[in-house]
């Protein structure tokens, strides 16, 4: 390929996209590599480092090894670093730099940003950076301050609830599913003030810059929020109060989980655990003890995810909204699919198949991969597949029992899990065009 069109392919706005989260994974690799970011001699193996910054980049939170003791103040510092760059996002990071420095945005740094925002124009993208820059740092700055407060009550030092407040708010907001507290957030089980405070800062992570720019235009009238607000906040809520209702009824008997807790730890841990499969990864039960039914379940939350432009992985509750509109639609027999007096463009409704369609072949073909290579359970293989690919980050224990192949094929799940569905919605839309001629229609048979 000459080099002036290798150099025009680069330049595509899904392609730097997918260059920057590589090229960021890499770069976290070799500073969790150094000595000084373990706590034991020698320093962190390829292996390991490699799965981890993967892990932080792209916000999914497994791990093979016990963050609290593996990594060093050092190491978590530079794995809080790289999940902040994840969750900003590389193209925004980098956009920044150029506001700053330049003071001002070029059309191809505007494309890259359009692909990793999912905002519509290319007008004022100094104004949006600086916006989603403020209010994820003012939203985390918030939610650590509240969180130092809450984990000052249990008796740690003002320096470990500082920091532990910082990295748990920061991540919290950004849906990692990281800890540093030994034992993880199982830890909280019983500090209902921390679990809620938690569970809030990964439903404001979740939505996506998109609704709350929109939202901060139209606080008092919904009647002009866009169709894409409302199918995300609908569907938000709808799965916020079915995930929280249907896992607390299902684990409410588990000894092993709910069942073990006091009336109000149980209504707190069953809402925490309804709230995490929206891709946050925080795990107040132990996942390796729950009932088959809520793993299913979650693994349907998981898949689900939260908001378009979010921090959130899954498919994107809007593509899922938009999947029940064309059902309803077709049982109907309507010709047209509408949803808030809006009609959904036939090509959408073919880009939100395909999102999912492509999803669940991923998911499957990954879990085959790790079952043919590793002797585990099937239900603790599907479900650790589809939380690397979703980028939920909740395990049942088995990660670090993986074969190297099991690892790699998780690595790889998480990185298509971040930019996957982000790329390949950008690459329909920018291929979308008129043909100029039909073909004569035939119906196939279906069912």
């Amino acid at each position: 390929m000459p080099t002036a069109a290798r150099s025009r392919q680069f330049r595509h706005p899904a392609r730097l996209v997918v260059a920057g989260f590589a090229a960021v994974i890499a770069i976290g690799t070799m500073l969790l590599m150094l000595p000084v970011a373990t706590r034991g001699p020698g320093g962190a193996s390829f292996h390991n480092a490699v799965f981890q910054s993967t892990a932080s980049v792209t916000l999914a939170g497994l791990g093979i090894v016990d963050v609290p003791t593996y990594w060093s103040p050092t190491g978590q510092a530079i794995i809080l670093a790289l999940t902040e760059v994840g969750a900003l996002g590389i193209v925004t990071s980098s956009l920044l730099l150029i506001v700053l420095i330049a003071r001002r945005v070029g059309l191809r740094g505007r494309l890259a940003a359009q692909a990793e925002t999912h905002t519509t124009g290319l007008g004022g993208m100094r104004r949006l950076v600086v916006g989603i820059v403020v209010f994820t740092l003012g939203a985390q700055a918030l939610i650590s301050l509240v969180l130092f407060a809450l984990l000052l009550t249990t008796g740690r030092t003002v320096g470990d609830a500082a920091w532990e407040g910082l990295f748990h708010g920061v991540a919290a907001f950004n849906n990692t599913g990281i800890s540093i507290t030994p034992g993880g957030v199982a830890a909280f089980a019983g500090e209902p003030g921390i679990l809620a405070t938690m569970a809030i800062a990964v439903i404001v992570g979740g939505l996506g810059f998109p609704v709350w720019l929109e939202l901060q235009r139209n606080p008092r009238n919904p009647a002009r929020w866009s169709l894409h607000a409302k199918l995300t906040l609908a569907a938000t809520g709808i799965l916020l109060v079915l995930g929280t209702v249907v896992i607390t009824a299902l684990e409410w008997s588990n000894p092993r989980t709910l069942g073990g807790m006091s009336g109000i730890d149980r209504i707190v841990n069953g809402a925490f655990a309804g709230v995490m499969p929206r891709t946050a990864g925080f795990a107040s039960l132990d996942y390796g003890e729950i009932n088959s039914d809520s793993l299913l379940f979650t693994e349907m939350l998981m898949f689900a995810g939260g908001g378009s432009g979010s921090v959130a992985g899954g498919i994107k509750v809007s593509t899922l909204a938009l999947l029940v509109f064309v059902v309803i639609a077709e049982i109907r027999g309507e010709a047209e699919v509408n949803a808030f007096r809006r009609r959904i463009p036939e090509a959408v409704q073919r880009q939100a198949l395909t999102v999912a369609a492509l999803s669940i072949n991923t998911i499957v073909l990954g879990a085959l991969v790790v079952l043919a290579s590793n002797d585990l359970p099937f239900a603790d293989v599907v479900f650790e597949v589809t939380a690397a690919f979703t980028t939920a980050g909740l395990s049942t224990g088995i990660t670090a029992e993986l074969n190297g192949l099991g690892h790699a094929v998780l690595m790889v799940l998480m990185f298509l899990g971040r930019i996957g569905p982000l790329t390949l919605g950008v690459a329909l839309v920018l291929r979308e065009r008129d043909r100029r001629y039909s073909h004569p229609d035939e119906r196939p048979l279906v069912g």
